[in-house]
């Protein structure tokens, strides 16, 4: 009697046994309804945005007031003397090897100490050393001498005397022509980090993220039965009848209004 009690019809007139929640596999106890999740998404969207763009607002603020900006200056020198008055492929060959031993030379502390010296700078061998770079572009024999400074004025002075140091090395201790300075490095008029708009995106993208976590956590923590489908689902159980429930407020007010009518005839 109590087996056929447990037994329901689905729609197509099959009996079944309903599924207990206590005898469900962790899979699917743990399973997420997708529905449900993007129902409570939608429903939230005041928290996603309002999270969004708070998270948005304080990362503009902490990029524009506390990140320092850079900027980025850059100088150019070429290998290959201008005298050359022939240019064959050994001197093309040669040139091209030259690059990669000028490189080198500005790794050097005696460059460093130089470009330190005539400009009065505060700064160590390793401090100069991570804010240049040197690079030189596929298939040229042309440097590019690029110093990073919080100083737009500086970045230019920087790049323009770590030009001339090392072309004067150069010419003093490889017994080889002096490289000519092809461009000088002019003041940066815009910083080049940090940047502002990917900053505030990246902000706005986190706050998103994280709002739809929170409503997501809480979906998953919220382990209360507030539909009949809810009790179907997870507990296996049929529904007999529900019973409506009124607001009491809703309840006391509408009886004390027909006292008071009574009252009044």
């Amino acid at each position: 009697m109590s087996e056929q009690r447990m037994r329901r019809t689905d729609e197509a007139g099959q009996l079944r046994t309903p599924t207990p929640a206590l005898n469900r596999t962790p899979e699917e106890n743990d399973t997420i309804d997708l529905a449900e999740l993007m129902y409570r998404l939608i429903s939230g969207w005041k928290l996603i945005v309002c999270l969004a763009l708070v998270f948005a607002l304080a990362v503009g603020v902490y990029t524009v007031y506390f990140v320092t900006p850079m900027y980025e200056a850059t100088a150019t020198i070429y290998v290959l003397n201008r005298s050359d008055s022939a240019i064959n492929m050994s001197d093309l060959q040669i040139g091209t090897a030259l690059t990669s031993d000028y490189i080198k030379v500005f790794k050097m502390w005696e460059v460093h100490e130089e470009v330190i010296s005539n400009l009065g700078l505060p700064y160590t061998y390793s401090q100069m050393k991570g804010s240049l770079s040197v690079t030189n572009e596929s298939n040229t024999r042309m440097l590019d001498i690029t110093f990073k400074s919080p100083s737009a004025e500086e970045a230019a002075a920087v790049a323009n005397e770590y030009a001339k140091v090392a072309s004067q090395y150069i010419a003093n201790t490889m017994a080889t022509d002096k490289p000519n300075i092809m461009s000088v490095a002019l003041v940066p008029a815009n910083p080049v980090s940090p940047n502002k708009t990917k900053n505030v995106l990246l902000g706005f993208l986190l706050g998103l993220v994280l709002a739809c976590g929170i409503i997501t956590v809480q979906m998953l923590l919220d382990d209360k039965y507030k539909t009949a489908e809810d009790i179907r689902r997870y507990a296996g159980l049929p529904t007999l009848a529900m019973v409506p429930v009124e607001n009491y407020a809703e309840e006391q007010s509408r009886r004390s209004g027909k006292r008071t009518g009574g009252d009044d005839e």
